[in-house]
């Protein structure tokens, strides 16, 4: 299923950082950062590694390579495809070799961060960056996930965030409106439960579907900037009472919402999801890149909408915050060709590759504005991307967001909180002190 490309995507990183960064600046390769991106010499061999090996993917980006080397006859492009573990293995061999290709695959947040520190990754913003034509091209809030120290290092590949989907039949025959505020959704929550209906399902089997919860209540309830310094490894300290708050509430919504009581760790998201698209439940929080999997099921024939998990009445953090984010792409600064290298990469993500989007990645949506074909695609696909593009910022995933260490804590936190074995004050002191280990 798509949307476990976050399973605990950072498990094991602590290797690779420590790999990356003892090859800082020797790449294979003789180009340099302070290459003219703009000026493009079409002729030579570029290469790629990315992790979409699956079949529903797989075919996108070798397809828009042949594009390319048609329409640049003196370009050879290399696709490498893995797997998501594959990648990770694959990534940290390159990078122990010196091999590292033109363009590598990252997931951003902490994950990507360690290819900057470690001087892997080249400096695009005279390519991407603010006021140029490609930056102006592309949605905010998917660029700026690739911003590291106020510069431009990944390129959005795809864009993908969270919603609550919801049941419009249930609602309606419940005499239901969407809930705007978070009390509200406890409110509607108990109005179900008391008819015997489910209010959200949920599975917590590989424990990240925990953490999109609490990545969102994160925002709402700490204050941007304390946010983002936290989840810098070197500056964490986690002691701002927001965090323990959106922890209660993670607690409250799964008591008063959901029917699994604590053995919510026992079920899978995958299987929750199916039973949603049963109509099984009211609501469940998923991806948008989910949405396309309750295609033709009895809910989309019953009709379903979604909304943002709403934020609390006195929330201290950014409310226009939408959890979510893109895969990014990065160039080894130490290519023979980083012009090229760019001009394929503004190639894939322009109107001419998200056009190919939807037949060849299974519905993955492009972060280039306006690229959606409203009269073919999902209803809620355009619904989400509009949401998506009308977000004040992008709240990255937890688990890819913050140190690996951090990660690990707020994993076995949310696992703990789900089994009814830990409370929000003992998960904040074990993140805290992973954070005071991680410098």
């Amino acid at each position: 299923m798509r949307a476990s490309r976050q399973t605990k995507v950072l498990a094991g990183v602590v290797g690779a950082v420590l790999l990356l960064s003892g090859c800082a600046a020797q790449s294979s390769g003789g180009g340099t950062s302070n290459a003219d991106l703009n000026k493009v010499d079409y002729n030579g061999t570029i290469s790629m590694v990315n992790k979409f090996s699956d079949p529903s993917v797989s075919k996108y980006f070798p397809e828009l390579a042949k594009e390319f080397e048609k329409a640049h006859p003196g370009v050879t492009v290399n696709v490498q495809q893995e797997s998501d573990q594959g990648y990770k293995d694959k990534i940290k061999v390159l990078a122990s070799s010196n091999s590292i290709p033109d363009i590598y695959f990252s997931w951003p947040g902490s994950y990507a961060k360690q290819f900057v520190d470690a001087g892997l990754a080249l400096d695009l913003t005279s390519a991407i960056g603010k006021g140029t034509a490609w930056n102006e091209s592309l949605v905010p809030s998917a660029v700026g996930a690739g911003e590291y120290n106020g510069k431009n290092y990944g390129v959005p590949i795809d864009l993908d965030a969270k919603f609550m989907m919801y049941n419009k039949k249930i609602f309606a025959d419940n005499g239901l409106t969407v809930p705007t505020t978070f009390d509200e959704l406890l409110s509607t929550c108990k109005t179900l439960k008391a008819k015997g209906i489910t209010p959200v399902n949920f599975g917590n089997k590989d424990g990240w579907p925990a953490l999109h919860y609490v990545t969102q209540l994160n925002a709402y309830n700490v204050p941007a900037d304390t946010l983002a310094k936290d989840y810098s490894s070197d500056k964490s300290s986690f002691t701002d009472p927001g965090y323990v708050k959106a922890l209660e509430q993670f607690k409250q919504l799964i008591d008063q919402c959901t029917t699994t009581g604590t053995t919510g760790n026992g079920i899978d998201h995958t299987d929750a999801q199916v039973a949603f698209g049963s109509d099984k439940a009211a609501m469940m929080y998923l991806e948008s890149l989910e949405i396309g999997l309750l295609k033709d099921t009895p809910l989309d024939k019953d009709g379903f909408g979604l909304f943002q998990l709403p934020a609390p009445g006195d929330a201290n953090g950014e409310t226009g915050s939408l959890v979510g984010a893109p895969d990014l792409f990065m160039v080894n600064p130490k290519s023979q060709h980083p012009a090229l290298a760019v001009a394929f990469l503004k190639f894939i993500v322009s109107k001419t590759g998200a056009a190919k989007m939807p037949d060849l990645m299974s519905g993955y949506p492009s972060p280039v504005k306006d690229s959606l074909d409203t009269a073919t695609t999902q209803p809620q696909i355009v619904d989400a991307m509009d949401k998506l593009g009308k977000a004040s910022s992008l709240a990255i995933w937890l688990d890819t967001v913050t140190a690996p260490q951090v990660a690990q804590a707020y994993l076995a936190g949310g696992e703990a909180l789900v089994g009814g074995t830990g409370t929000p004050e003992s998960v904040m002191k074990s993140v805290q002190q992973a954070a005071a280990g991680s410098k």
